[in-house]
């Protein structure tokens, strides 16, 4: 899944591809290099982020939506919580919805539920403003597990079929070194809940701090191995800003594994 941000404060590539144009151009590369889905978000949800309207969202994330979807083959997926995006950006093309909050906003799940659409739902531990000031867990593990159970419940409840349902354990979303740690070395125990798990880990501050303080663009190799770990554990989706190398260290590591 390559990341296309449309936003001016994303914590890696914010304000490379806020202009049409730019992100249109970047899309076409991540395509064209193997990304088997293209992941299209227009509000930044690193750490500190500021909220912005439904109105600006929109105006980011439609018209690039649009003319992505007239033109590549390659999957879109709308990255948002709010149901008003979803619904217009399934319109304008999105195939699937790649929601942080997994669909806990009001009208989010009822949104999703009419939409008929995949959604992949993500833990996180509080809100992006705040999220990092001081996560803890009992087990962060078994905690991730019982929120995503819960909100795949809620799901079912409200008429989405497990089926169109993915989970993501939020890497960095509320979350220190060691919890972030835990996840990855115990990725596999999610396979429990039988619903395919998405991972995001592309160029995150872990990846940094375990490089000794690495600044976002020298963190591919270390982003490259949390990959190949993760699809080991049994990812079957990786969020990624490099996709070229992360296809090709992808494609080894699941030649061994197949």
């Amino acid at each position: 899944m390559g990341i296309l941000n449309l936003t001016p404060d994303s914590f890696s590539d914010g304000g490379l591809y806020d202009r049409k144009e730019a992100a249109l151009v970047h899309a076409r590369q991540m395509a064209a290099e193997g990304a088997a889905i293209i992941d299209v978000g227009g509000e930044s949800t690193r750490p500190g982020a500021r909220s912005v309207s439904e109105q600006q969202e929109l105006d980011r994330v439609i018209p690039v939506l649009e003319a992505l979807a007239g033109e590549l083959d390659v999957p879109l997926s709308i990255d948002t919580c709010k149901p008003g995006v979803m619904r217009e950006a399934v319109t304008a093309g999105a195939g699937l919805i790649n929601d942080v909050a997994a669909l806990r906003a009001p009208g989010a799940l009822q949104a999703a539920a009419e939409l008929q659409v995949p959604v992949c739902l993500m833990h996180m531990q509080g809100e992006p403003r705040t999220m990092q000031q001081s996560p803890q867990y009992g087990d962060v593990v078994q905690d991730v597990m019982a929120f995503l159970r819960e909100r795949i419940l809620a799901c079912q409840t409200a008429g989405i079929h497990r089926s169109r349902l993915l989970i993501d354990p939020g890497f960095g979303f509320g979350k220190t070194l060691e919890h972030n740690l835990q996840l990855l070395k115990r990725l596999d125990e999610l396979r429990i809940l039988a619903v395919p798990v998405l991972v995001g880990l592309s160029r995150k501050s872990m990846i940094g701090t375990l490089l000794g303080g690495a600044p976002v663009d020298e963190r591919l190799y270390g982003s490259l191995a949390a990959a190949v770990l993760a699809v080991l554990k049994g990812a079957v989706i990786v969020r990624t800003h490099d996709v070229r190398a992360t296809v090709d260290a992808l494609r080894v590591a699941t030649a061994v594994t197949n």
